[in-house]
């Protein structure tokens, strides 16, 4: 019975394997989405129209033909522009013998959409700055202590005139990070842009993560500004006391003296309520949390 078995088993796969070879000699249809690539640019020209990311083809063959066309490597649906310049509307089923990867088994049904245009333009360059595209969740309690560094803070793109033009800073791909807590310095390529080229094509984001804390500041006297000669302003009282949140490390560097606290002349004889809010000039990288008092009484003194 074992030896009937095996010959049961081997004439059954056998059987399966004729039966898949016989269903995959039929014709099939598939359609497949492809990007479309623009090559052979005229010397000291590019394009940066916006296109379709991908185009659709649908297409008739042998079914182990269409396998294999869908488990091959994505390809590029490839356009050569030649020598013309200036607005270009391509029929794409013309470019069909420039892509053999649509072997001469496999017939064309459809190509969706079928036309699209674009500009060929003369290449120049711009300088622009460099904004970093992040996407950070930092641990509990924690943040960025001091602006995040970019090396490079700008680059040179170069492309399409008209593009340029408009074009006022580029961005970094998203950076992702979860449960920052510490300083992290990272390498991150610009996003790309169709037709744009960078002279740098990534740059150096530093990020400073401190624990984020609190720290108070009392006695901080408040001076009158821009007050005539013939003048004197008195406040009541003429000192307060502030709480200021930031990184760790920047707030245990700060003392008294880094902070300017004063009440402008002019707002005094303009207000009309009898008490005045006075300005806080406090350190970098630092944010103000609250000041006490928040308003100070005054009196004027003419001598």
């Amino acid at each position: 019975m074992k030896k009937n078995f095996h010959i049961v088993l081997i004439s059954f796969l056998f059987s399966i394997v004729l039966w898949v070879f016989i269903s995959l000699s039929n014709d099939y249809y598939t359609t497949i989405e492809v990007p479309v690539k623009i090559i052979n640019f005229p010397s000291g020209y590019s394009s940066g129209s916006s296109m379709p990311e991908k185009i659709s083809i649908k297409v008739k063959g042998k079914g182990w033909k269409l396998i294999a066309l869908n488990i091959a490597a994505l390809q590029n649906y490839v356009i050569p522009v030649g020598q013309l310049t200036g607005r270009r509307i391509i029929n794409l089923y013309n470019y069909l013998a420039e892509n053999q990867w649509l072997s001469s088994d496999l017939e064309v049904i459809s190509v969706t959409p079928d036309t699209i245009s674009f500009y060929i333009e003369r290449i120049s360059g711009k300088k622009v700055s460099i904004i970093s595209a992040l996407n950070i969740k930092f641990r509990a309690g924690y943040g960025v202590a001091s602006p995040i560094k970019i090396e490079p803070e700008s680059t040179y793109v170069y492309g399409p005139v008209s593009f340029l033009n408009k074009l006022e800073y580029v961005t970094t791909e998203s950076l992702g990070k979860d449960g920052l807590d510490g300083r992290t310095t990272k390498r991150v390529p610009l996003k790309s842009i169709p037709g744009m080229t960078y002279k740098d094509d990534a740059v150096i984001v530093s990020i400073d993560v401190q624990r984020i804390v609190e720290k108070s500041f009392d006695n901080l006297l408040v001076h009158i500004v821009d007050i005539p000669k013939d003048r004197n302003v008195v406040l009541l009282p003429n000192r307060v006391y502030i709480s200021l949140r930031g990184g760790i490390e920047v707030l245990g560097k700060i003392d008294t003296a880094q902070f300017n606290a004063y009440v402008n002349y002019r707002e005094v004889v303009m207000d009309t309520v009898g008490s005045i809010i006075p300005h806080i000039d406090i350190p970098e990288n630092t944010s103000l949390i609250f000041i006490k008092p928040e308003h100070l009484r005054y009196i004027i003194k003419k001598f």
